[in-house]
Order: C-alpha cells, then structure tokens, then sequence
C-alpha cells in the first residue's frame, strides 16, 4: 500500500529554520521515499509501513533534539506525488 503525507513543522523556539531543515534533510537520507518540500510544507510519498515508520523514528529525533515542536500532517492512501500523477 502506498501512502501521501504533507507535514508542516513548527517548532516552538525563535531559531526554527535549522530544526526544520534538519527534518527535511533527515527524510531525504531514504532513498526509498520520495520528497518534495516547498514554503509551506514537505510531502512524503512511499510505501505505507516504511513511511509510517520513518515518522515515527524522525519525530522523535525532532523532540529529542529540538524540544517542543509542533507536526501539522495530513495522510491519504496512495501515491499522489507529482510524478505518480503524470503516469
């Protein structure tokens, strides 16, 4: 099964960019998933188990290293990236 998230990330500190990127360039490390990121949020694509889990691990990395940080997401099943949508 394969699965579309779009995330936004809110960290609740004054230096939020380096948190941000530092989830963005983490969930960029699995080649596995696909991931497009713009001004407003970053969506992940991929197979539902492995996305679900990478979350999992890659929230709580946020957490761990960044404090108190807000995750806005938004699932639905399928492949809806762009590329996925043109074939």
């Amino acid at each position: 099964m394969r699965l579309s998230v779009e995330i936004s990330m809110y960290p609740l500190k004054d230096e939020y960019i380096p948190g941000i990127q530092a989830f963005i360039d983490r969930l960029n490390k699995y080649p596995e998933l696909k991931v497009i990121t713009n001004t407003m949020s970053t969506q992940v694509f991929g197979d539902y188990d492995l996305l679900m889990d990478v979350l999992k691990l890659e929230l709580r990395r946020s957490y761990e290293q960044f404090g108190r940080v807000i995750f806005v997401c938004k699932f639905i099943d399928g492949d809806l990236s762009p590329a996925a949508s043109d074939a």
